[in-house]
């Protein structure tokens, strides 16, 4: 199974097949609406928007599991990102990306691109996974990973594969 077999829920539960994403770069996020990272959003924001057009898509995932920091309803989700810091990227709906109930697309990711000393987990959110345009992961960031920080590398990965 790779990254372009997987089916993920949007924010609004209509499903998306990630194979839609083929020759994209996609740079997935778990988010929180109430983390010290979360103005992370506006970077993520402009990161996707100024390189949405040479193929890179942003996908957020909120996640509840790191100190209750994403509380919210699918709306209450929405109106946060857009309102605050008009995200018009892709939000997924919320997921447990660690554990028994982790969503299969994150069991996956912390396979392919193991965290520090080869560990899986996931320690926070914001970490973020970084897939090709050929479905495999170029990278894996820690939370604290600015995402303006990962231009350079988003570019290298959009002239992989033109």
């Amino acid at each position: 199974m790779g990254f372009h077999d997987f089916v993920v829920t949007t924010l609004d539960e209509t499903d998306l097949a990630l194979a839609t994403l083929h020759n994209k770069v996609v740079l997935v996020v778990n988010t929180a609406s109430a983390c010290g990272f979360t103005p992370q959003l506006a970077a993520l924001q402009a990161l996707w928007h100024s390189r949405r057009d040479q193929g890179l898509v942003v996908l957020g995932f909120p996640c509840n599991q790191f100190g209750g920091q994403e509380p919210g309803s699918a709306i209450e989700i929405a109106d946060f990102c857009t309102q605050r810091y008009s995200v018009d990227f892709p939000l997924m709906a919320k997921v447990d990306v660690n554990g028994s109930r982790a969503a299969p697309l994150f069991v996956w990711l912390k396979a392919q691109a193991p965290g520090w000393l080869g560990t899986q987990a996931i320690k926070w959110n914001f970490t973020k996974f970084l897939v090709g345009r050929d479905g495999r992961v170029l990278g894996r960031y820690a939370p604290h990973t600015r995402p303006e920080q990962l231009r350079l590398d988003v570019d290298r990965a959009l002239l992989q594969g033109q």
